[in-house]
């Protein structure tokens, strides 16, 4: 099976971004290029924990629902929410109505200001767990890593929820930790552009 597409504009692309017309313009312009603003990364890691058990297209396009109903994922804001919020979010019909999943966002917020309040940002943290491009497998191979497990493993000990070895690989891949863009892949070169102008947090 091939592992890029052609698209209707001529563009060659890793093969998924066929799979959904929401999902070319997130390939281009989002997943793969490296992000080091905590708040972005803490939506990566709530929406992604939102998938669980779901397909990416389903959260893609709940994404600005889910964004209104948590405050864009401030995690200062979320922190805060109560039993009150939690009735109100399990009435909102444009996103995800699990309680367990809800729940995780708001305990998770709650840990991320510890790791900030600890480490001085959340991107200081989970950049510590970008992989080595040189033993990293093929791209788009593999649904964990031994970075996902061990950044995995680190969140559940710090009590954070929904965050298994293969959420924390999707948030890895599209937060641009790694280049996963295959070979032939109009965004493969940008990516690799950007994570080189890149500034790691520290």
């Amino acid at each position: 099976m091939s592992t890029t597409v052609t698209g209707p504009d001529g563009k060659v692309r890793c093969s998924w971004a066929r799979a959904a017309p929401e999902f070319p313009d997130y390939h281009d312009t989002e997943w793969g290029f490296p992000v080091g603003d905590d708040q972005r990364l803490f939506e990566k890691i709530c929406l992604e924990s939102f998938q669980s058990g779901l397909s990416w297209r389903t959260i893609l396009v709940k994404r600005e629902n889910f964004r209104k109903a948590f405050h864009h994922f401030d995690y200062d804001k979320v922190a805060l929410f109560n039993e009150e919020d939690i009735k109100v979010l399990l009435q909102n019909e444009g996103i995800i109505r699990h309680r367990g999943k809800i729940e995780a966002v708001i305990n998770n917020a709650k840990r991320a200001q510890e790791i900030v309040k600890s480490e001085g940002s959340l991107a200081a943290f989970l950049w510590r767990y970008e992989p080595d491009p040189k033993t990293h497998g093929k791209p788009q191979t593999q649904t964990t890593s031994p970075e996902s497990i061990a950044l995995s493993k680190e969140l559940k000990k710090r009590g954070w929820k929904f965050v298994g070895p293969t959420t924390a690989y999707a948030f890895i891949q599209a937060m641009g930790l790694i280049n996963d863009h295959v070979e032939g892949c109009i965004c493969r070169e940008k990516v690799e552009q950007a994570r080189n102008k890149f500034n790691r947090p520290l």
